[in-house]
């Protein structure tokens, strides 16, 4: 296995684990995906929402294409540089929004390269406001490791209201849908 190997797999897990999220998260009522249970961003509902608006962001990075902050309607939610912004306060547009991105990442780490993770990549972070530089690998990695931790936090929120989501382990999607 190379490097880009594991990207792609990670890109796979990230997408297997959101549907997974999703269709549990479908048999709680809207109120209780919005209660707040204390989490870094409040409800079930307000993480998912996070982990689409930074999936997009680093997805605007990698790619260079402010494009792909685009919803499936057209519109181009602008982002506030706040962590916690609502994107879609709808659940299902919310969804249908979470497979586009997961699709968009799935085409991203396809098309990498060993080169182009050593290459820097440069960025302004609006929520720190400033520039960062250093390899694309550092990033990919984080991309990564940030979805599985919100989705970490996302499944304890899920099991606070009475939804178990199953196994969330790597290697039982890597069992049984080998690349």
């Amino acid at each position: 296995m190379d490097v880009v190997e594991h990207y792609v797999a990670m890109a796979r897990y990230n997408a297997w684990m959101n549907r997974k999220l999703y269709d549990a998260a479908e048999t709680i009522p809207d109120g209780e995906r919005r209660r707040d249970l204390g989490a870094f961003f409040h409800s079930l509902h307000g993480t998912l929402n996070h982990l689409v608006l930074t999936d997009r962001a680093w997805l605007v990075r990698f790619l260079s294409d402010p494009g792909l902050f685009q919803s499936l309607d057209g519109t181009m939610p602008e982002f506030s540089g706040r962590l916690d912004q609502e994107l879609y306060a709808d659940f299902a547009t919310l969804r249908r929004e979470r497979e586009k991105t997961d699709a968009d990442i799935v085409r991203w780490t396809q098309g990498l390269t060993a080169e182009a993770l050593a290459a820097p990549i440069s960025y302004y972070s609006v929520a720190y406001e400033r520039q960062y530089e250093h390899p694309l690998w550092w990033a990919a990695t984080h991309f990564f490791n940030h979805q599985t931790h919100h989705r970490g936090q996302a499944t304890t929120l899920l099991l606070q209201l009475g939804c178990d989501p199953g196994t969330t382990d790597l290697v039982d999607l890597l069992r049984n849908e080998p690349a």
